[in-house]
């Protein structure tokens, strides 16, 4: 009952607009007042125990690589070489789009930061070149879900730090996951491409693919400094979260890109937004903390148990609850609420972790895409200045190659487990040859 009465009462709050971290903590302190053998003490020392982690430091750090990246015209590097490349194929501003969220994604981590970036630059392209607005924002929008499961994905490193697994296993089990999703919407821009044949002209000046690939190569040492790093154990995921930082703030200034004025709203956008995920952190700490005293991870356990033996037809469950949630939350909160209740669940059916861990991101970072929370949609609306149903409409269609990755992910485990297998058991092995 009192962990019916927690849940009904954050939910309330919800749908009264309280900001999430607030919905989180009133029914704790509540209950923290109302239990006797509960001090005050106990009750923040959870609290701040929360965000007591050295791997939330990359947080910050990888967004404002992000953030650097948008403002010291990185991204517009990446957007010529592509249009360079993909300049005689069909629907070429379509894989140009998809695959700029994906070499983005190695930067950035976090799909609004995708969105925003990319989106004010090819959402007016394609339409200048005939494609559809809907078609563009969808696709626009679909894409930059990329960018939380390709490492480094800020989602995958509080999961990791809500599991206590490995934030380094959990960065190289989203890059095929990601690689699937890249693969189903070229699929998608393909068909398109084939049903509706556009005539596209060039828009802007074109530069042989040498010189593009020359003017972009330093921008795509960003992703081999990250993961290099980490896979050869040069970097913690925290240390190469910085050395990310100086690498593109380097670039940025040899470049002569980024200004002041520009350098400092990147500073108050990082600050703005790890203050408003930290705050979610230190509330889902304490609301964690409430669940496992009321021994809600048991209860969950136990039901699942009885209503199933078969895992996969848990994992079926767990989708169609992570979905619903997502449309309620932003991925980070639901993240922390969830994963303490349903990884024991998990174990017990055998579930590894990791694959456990990429399911819930994807399911969660759908909710990016549908109202209410759809974070996503509005950062498109204002980027575009398209409105916010017409972004809705766009990506409606989307969602069918979206569920068909989930499925795949969920149902094929050798997807995410497969790459950090093989890093940690045959590479080892293969560099003592």
């Amino acid at each position: 009952m009192i962990l019916c009465g927690l849940v009904i009462a954050m939910l309330v709050l919800l749908l009264l607009r309280v900001p999430v971290a607030f919905s989180m903590l009133l029914p704790c302190l509540v209950y923290v007042a109302w239990s006797p053998d509960i001090t005050l003490g106990v009750a923040l020392q959870q609290t701040v125990g929360s965000v007591d982690s050295f791997a939330l430091l990359a947080v910050p750090l990888f967004m404002m690589t992000g953030y650097l990246s948008n403002a010291g015209g990185l991204a517009d590097r990446l957007f010529q070489l592509l249009l360079t490349l993909f300049k005689k194929i069909p629907g070429t501003l379509g894989f140009v789009n998809v695959f700029s969220s994906l070499t983005f994604s190695w930067m950035s981590g976090a799909a609004i930061a995708d969105a925003a970036g990319l989106g004010s630059v090819l959402v007016p392209a394609m339409k200048k070149r005939g494609y559809d607005e809907k078609f563009a924002l969808g696709l626009t929008g679909a894409s930059s879900l990329i960018g939380p499961i390709m490492p480094p994905s800020i989602p995958a490193i509080v999961y990791a730090v809500s599991a206590n697994v490995s934030v380094k296993d959990l960065f190289f089990a989203g890059v095929m996951p990601a690689l699937v999703l890249t693969l189903i919407l070229c699929i998608f821009v393909y068909r398109e491409a084939r049903k509706n044949p556009l005539r596209e002209e060039t828009t802007r000046e074109q530069i042989p693919v040498f010189k593009a690939t020359l003017r972009a190569a330093p921008v795509l040492l960003t992703p081999v400094i990250i993961l290099g790093g980490i896979l050869f154990g040069v970097f913690t995921p925290t240390e190469a979260a910085v050395a990310a930082v100086m690498w593109v703030l380097l670039l940025s200034v040899c470049y002569r890109s980024l200004s002041f004025n520009a350098f400092r709203g990147v500073l108050i956008k990082t600050t703005s937004t790890t203050g408003s995920i930290m705050l979610i952190v230190t509330a889902a700490g304490l609301f964690g903390w409430v669940i496992a005293r009321e021994q809600g991870p048991q209860a969950v356990t136990e039901a699942m148990l009885q209503l199933t033996d078969n895992p996969w037809v848990f994992l079926l469950l767990v989708n169609v609850a992570l979905l619903i949630t997502g449309m309620l939350l932003e991925p980070v909160a639901a993240l922390l609420i969830t994963v303490p209740v349903l990884l024991p669940a998990a174990m017990e059916y055998g579930i590894d972790p990791l694959h456990l861990g990429i399911v819930m991101i994807l399911n969660l970072v759908l909710g990016l895409l549908t109202p209410p929370v759809g974070l996503v949609l509005y950062v498109l609306s204002s980027v575009t200045g398209s409105s916010v149903q017409t972004v809705t409409r766009g990506t409606i269609p989307f969602l069918s190659p979206l569920l068909i990755t989930l499925l795949l992910i969920t149902f094929i485990p050798a997807f995410s487990l497969w790459l950090p297998g093989f890093l940690d058991v045959w590479l080892p092995r293969l560099l003592n040859l």
